[in-house]
């Protein structure tokens, strides 16, 4: 059963959603309606919005003040998750998955490393 501090249990209406957000409810539903969001519905069809929905409309946001647009936050999310998913399934196979932690090398036009 959900806790009052579960993040995943959905307490916000849509305005409360915009007001803690900053984000109109029309682009809340834009939103929704291009997959970033999936709020609760009640059995009346509100929108329930949980305290992760509301972290991903302000990582949605950050991503929009830094240039990406909606497909590119769409494709953002998907990579994202795709990488969680492999990391569970090394976990799985019992592997530990490693983190790069510098860019590969850039060796120019040759394909051989700057002397």
């Amino acid at each position: 059963m959900p806790t009052p501090s579960d993040p995943d249990r959905a307490l916000y209406a849509i305005s409360v959603a915009a007001e803690l957000t900053g984000v109109d409810p029309q682009m809340l539903r834009i939103y929704e309606s291009r997959g970033l969001l999936t709020p609760v519905r009640t059995d009346g069809g509100t929108r329930r919005y949980s305290g992760r929905d509301i972290d991903r409309i302000e990582r949605i946001a950050m991503y929009l003040d830094a240039g990406l647009n909606l497909a590119g936050i769409e494709r953002v999310f998907a990579l994202e998750a795709e990488t969680d998913d492999l990391r569970n399934h090394v976990r799985r196979l019992g592997g530990r998955p490693r983190r790069r932690l510098s860019p590969a090398p850039h060796h120019g036009e040759s394909g051989k490393p700057p002397r």
